[in-house]
């Protein structure tokens, strides 16, 4: 397949600090091309390079598809616009769409919902073209559009930004996993956790949701299933479907433990694999987030020296996360390239947390 790729040239005085700050603050990411002012990055989703002339800067970026081009062409604009306070009239020339619908959003209709457990709820979402969700990340944005009134959905700039939109016709944005897809049929099934009393506009509109509501999606993003031959999963309720779906997708030979946190036995849900170990811990009505259950289990397996081919993957509230990350890092050593530690969400806190949003 050919690498699709795109081109712009920056003139401001000021525009050398702005590049090295991304570049400092990509440098985990950067390639040595051995060229003064001429610097390289590569990151999941493509690769950068940019190169420094008095007052100038060329940058051009490469993706294998348009929704990972058009994701390398926001993360410049992004950039010029947190330093700058604009995009300093930037314009793309090259491959992917100008301006208009963002080529990585898609307008989907509920068809079916039913509960999976007393506090996951799925929904089955009708789509066209959904062959680009089926890989590239386990995650999407959901845009729910305000109760009673028509969807406005959001639109690109010429420099490559997301232009929402605003007041009476402002979204909720919130992420999800994508629990299962069929572009062939055109559906997407997304499982929601389910509080009673829960102010959360995900799970509100879960709980209310009927077949013709409709909703906007895009993506993907956040990861794919780890490439390891023995994986340790860790999470709660919110963490439930993408587990799920990690453990569906492993290969045959892959060794996995999960260790899961939920209300209940009845909320005890996952799918069975051959040379999966699966260790439930229960809250039993205390409130998420509050019992420290995950770390507890994780603090209980002692010092570890992990297996060279050992991957960690976890996903919790906030705290959990904190503390999970400290574990793997500080008292496991694990390195970098060997764990993914995210919070899915912070407890008292409405919207998208620091990593991810409230999800599953």
């Amino acid at each position: 397949m050919r690498q699709m790729s795109a081109e712009t040239h920056i003139h401001d005085d000021a525009i050398r600090p702005v590049i090295e700050k991304l570049r400092i603050e990509h440098r985990d990411y950067e390639i040595d091309t051995g060229v003064t002012d001429k610097w390289e990055f590569r990151t999941h989703y493509g690769s950068l390079t940019a190169e420094l002339a008095p007052g100038c800067a060329h940058i051009k970026v490469f993706a294998a598809d348009e929704t990972c081009l058009s994701y390398m062409k926001m993360a410049v604009a992004a950039h010029l616009a947190e330093h700058f306070g604009d995009t300093r009239g930037l314009r793309w020339q090259g491959d992917g769409q100008d301006a208009g619908r963002p080529v990585f959003f898609r307008e989907l209709r509920v068809v079916a919902a039913r509960n999976l457990s007393p506090h996951l709820r799925r929904l089955r979402f009708q789509g066209a073209d959904l062959q680009r969700f089926s890989h590239g990340g386990l995650h999407v944005r959901l845009l729910l559009p305000p109760k009673d009134r028509a969807p406005v959905w959001p639109t690109v700039g010429q420099d490559g930004l997301i232009l929402w939109p605003k007041g009476n016709d402002a979204l909720t944005i919130r992420v999800y996993t994508i629990r299962a897809i069929d572009p062939a049929a055109g559906w997407v099934d997304i499982d929601f956790v389910i509080h009673a009393g829960s102010h959360s506009p995900g799970s509100a509109f879960a709980e209310m949701a009927v077949p013709g509501d409709v909703i906007g999606m895009i993506g993907p993003g956040g990861g794919d299933v780890p490439d390891a031959g023995n994986l340790l999963l860790l999470g709660d309720d919110t963490a439930l479907p993408a587990i799920s779906r990690i453990l569906e997708q492993l290969p045959p030979a892959t060794r996995a433990e999960a260790i899961i946190e939920v209300d209940s036995p009845a909320d005890a849900i996952a799918p069975q694999r051959e040379g999966t170990r699966i260790t439930w811990l229960y809250r039993e009505g205390r409130a998420a987030g509050t019992t420290g259950l995950l770390v507890e289990a994780l603090r209980a397996l002692g010092p570890h020296a992990p297996e060279p081919d050992l991957y960690v993957w976890a996903a919790s509230e906030f705290q959990d996360f904190r503390a999970i990350r400290s574990i793997f890092r500080k008292a496991w050593g694990l390195k970098r390239d060997r764990h993914l530690a995210v919070a899915y969400w912070r407890r008292g806190v409405a919207g998208e947390s620091d990593d991810e949003s409230e999800e599953g």
